[in-house]
């Protein structure tokens, strides 16, 4: 038996006793998951607030996913299913600051393309580069459904249209849909600003 299969058997076995009432089987998986967590919510930078936010709004969804996990039998490994959750938790925090209703998540800033920017020549063109991004996320969150914000995110984040199917549940035609819709609602979104 490898190591990876034992260790998804553990997480199953976790989440069973969790699930019956077992606090230690809980803080264990909360502690396992914590660092994934962390590396989910450290890819978006909170102007105006802080990482610890979103760290915490990570945890939510890592406690909701102990919760919601039914089994392995749908194919979703507990694993993939906590990503889903907490990055659902994460993006939906983020969607809502855009609305205006959380002031202090307010201003964030994703650093999913931060390797792809040119760097700055200044301190100025560092703080006019993050707020473009910030602006275009904003408009970007508006102009898009919720799933198919989430989708676009994912699939800038560099995740395959595979691994949008397995993260969120839906088939490979309703991730493509999305994409190609987000893409023509963005490329409307960037041609309007040039205007």
């Amino acid at each position: 038996m490898s190591n990876e299969k034992e260790k998804k058997e553990r997480d199953e076995i976790l989440v069973k006793r969790a699930k019956d009432g077992d606090k230690q089987a809980m803080d264990e998986l909360l502690l396992r998951y914590a660092g994934v967590v962390r590396r989910r919510a450290r890819q978006f930078f909170l102007n105006g607030g802080e990482t610890e936010d979103l760290i915490q709004e990570g945890m939510i969804g890592l406690y909701h996913a102990i919760d919601d996990y039914k089994d392995a039998s749908n194919g979703l490994s507990f694993k993939n299913f906590a990503y889903l959750c907490v990055t659902r938790r994460i993006l939906d925090a983020i969607k809502a600051s855009a609305r205006m209703k959380n002031k202090p998540l307010n201003g964030y800033v994703s650093l999913f393309s931060a390797d792809e920017m040119i760097s700055p020549q200044g301190p100025e063109d560092a703080l006019l580069q993050r707020e473009d991004q910030r602006e275009f996320l904003q408009k970007m969150s508006r102009a898009l459904s919720d799933f198919e914000f989430r989708v676009t995110i994912m699939y800038m984040d560099g995740m395959s249209s595979l691994e949008i199917c397995e993260a969120t549940g839906k088939d490979g035609k309703s991730v493509d849909n999305a994409i190609q819709r987000s893409k023509k609602k963005l490329q409307k979104l960037l041609k309007d600003g040039e205007e």
